[in-house]
């Protein structure tokens, strides 16, 4: 029986660290990086009779977050205690949210694949709430012990949960990544998942198609890339199906992927909701957000990416695929925004096709964000209009990128001063160099006449190589036919 018998289900939970400067329960910093067990207070490590207090940049953050995705913000919330025992637990339980989260509902719309095969894929939010992270067991350069951190015990996290709705490891990785975007673009998460701000579980199961029943699902653990949760899918995806197809059964778990040998492994048997003997948390009284807090929130959202995409396309004229790309991370969409705001929206494409193509290539190759690129917004408005006025063909504004990049001048027009390069469009002066040309290269003359117009591009070539490049290659052509013709 092969894979194509099988249809894949597959739901995410992710866990968004908040990007609040204090813990949900306490005051204590949740800056990254500090030495062990200093940023543990007396609430974060339990010690008797301490109170938490509940943090209200977290719960602002949550709101936004239900906004974004259209959920249903509960006008009542709930914390309960969620019981287990592990070492870097200091209270023998955690604080989270149960029957009654904070973000109910929603939906997420992610595009899948490239080029003419990527579709469109709506995927439904079952819930997010509110709970804090645990400390860390530390287990290297400790010499056969383990050491605990609880600088991160009571850090704030958001727990998005999907329903079972993707169906391959590229449709996972794709909400992973729109959800990664949409998290940093309303500005509730860092996003870097080196630090485990943004890490995400995968539940995955396997049925035969046409099946109702789901299958018994495995929960993959603490994936920090993109590329782990793709991996670690494919993995378990297949290791499903061979069991089944060995004759063996599916038992619910808990596992951990391995990214040296690509391998899943089971950690422990998967507990259910009442393996944590959930109760309301005594300590803690209900969350109440009014409609007033919701409106504030909503006054103070940035632009969402599905509507700046429909707006580029129906203000910019920009296509969809083009939009959709620009909007895929605020800092795209920003630079983007600013270098249309200093050109000038009548040259809006030509802006989308530097910002994609040359920028994107170079920035990609020297391994740096948007937000750090050597060329400004308006130093590539100041480009993009030189091209669109004819100033500067599209060969020399390569040029004019490069002395950019590396600081040889503050803007195009200096550079293009500077060097020279503005483009030649006296037509007098080209039909001298078309002439010259024409008389130099009788050969490829008499070759375009008998239909080679590879020929014609030679001499479009000789022009411009006589021109240095200068000459308006649209002139060129339309002047050297002409000639030809006569």
């Amino acid at each position: 029986m092969s894979r194509s018998d099988w249809e894949v289900v597959i739901g995410l939970e992710v866990h968004a660290q908040l990007n609040t400067a204090s813990k949900i329960f306490s005051g204590a910093s949740t800056a990254f990086g500090a030495e062990p067990n200093v940023q543990a207070s007396a609430v974060d490590v339990a010690l008797p009779g301490v109170l938490p207090v509940l943090n209200r940049g977290a719960v602002e953050r949550a709101i936004r977050l239900g906004l974004a995705l259209g959920s249903h913000i509960a006008p009542k919330s709930v914390f309960a205690r969620k019981n287990y025992f592990y070492p870097d637990l200091p209270k023998g339980y955690q604080i989270s949210q149960f029957e009654l989260p904070v973000v109910q509902g929603g939906t997420l719309t992610i595009r899948v694949g490239e080029g003419d095969s990527a579709y469109e894929k709506t995927v439904q939010l079952t819930r997010a709430h509110l709970e804090e992270d645990a400390g860390k067991s530390l287990h290297e350069d400790f010499h056969g012990m383990s050491g605990i951190d609880l600088n991160r015990a009571g850090t704030p996290l958001l727990e998005i949960v999907s329903e079972p709705d993707m169906r391959s490891s590229a449709e996972a990785v794709a909400y992973a990544r729109a959800l990664h975007a949409l998290v940093r673009w309303i500005d509730i998460c860092d996003g870097n998942m080196q630090e485990g701000s943004f890490r995400c579980d995968a539940n995955v199961s396997v049925r035969k198609w046409g099946a109702e029943q789901f299958g018994t699902r495995r929960e993959i653990k603490n994936l920090n890339s993109f590329r782990f949760l793709q991996q670690a899918i494919d993995y378990e995806v297949q290791w499903q199906i061979d069991t089944i197809e060995d004759g063996g059964t599916i038992q619910q778990a808990t596992v951990l992927f391995d990214p040296e040998t690509g391998e899943t492994r089971m950690m422990r048997s998967k507990e259910d909701a009442h393996d944590y003997r959930y109760f309301p948390d005594p300590d803690l009284l209900p969350l109440v957000i009014d409609e007033a807090w919701i409106a504030r929130v909503r006054g103070e959202m940035p632009e969402l990416p599905a509507a700046m995409k429909d707006r580029f396309v129906a203000e910019l004229g920009l296509s969809a695929y083009d939009a959709a790309a620009l909007t895929a991370a605020k800092e795209i969409a920003t630079y983007f925004q600013a270098a249309v705001d200093a050109a000038g929206s009548n040259i809006a494409k030509l802006c989308a096709n530097w910002v994609m193509g040359e920028l994107a290539a170079r920035l990609n190759k020297a391994d740096l964000d948007i937000s750090a690129s050597p060329v400004t917004p308006a130093q590539l408005a100041g480009l993009v209009s030189r091209i669109a006025d004819s100033t500067i063909s599209n060969a020399i504004a390569r040029k004019v990128f490069d002395a950019l990049w590396n600081g040889e001048g503050a803007t195009a027009d200096e550079i293009i001063d500077k060097q020279g390069l503005r483009q030649v469009t006296d037509s007098s002066a080209i039909e001298a160099m078309i002439d010259e040309v024409l008389a130099a290269n009788q050969k490829s003359v008499e070759e375009f006449r008998a239909g080679k117009e590879k020929a014609f591009n030679a001499l479009v070539g000789q022009v411009m190589k006589a021109s240095k490049g200068k000459a308006s290659p649209a002139q060129v052509n339309e002047l050297l036919r002409q000639k030809l013709a006569g």
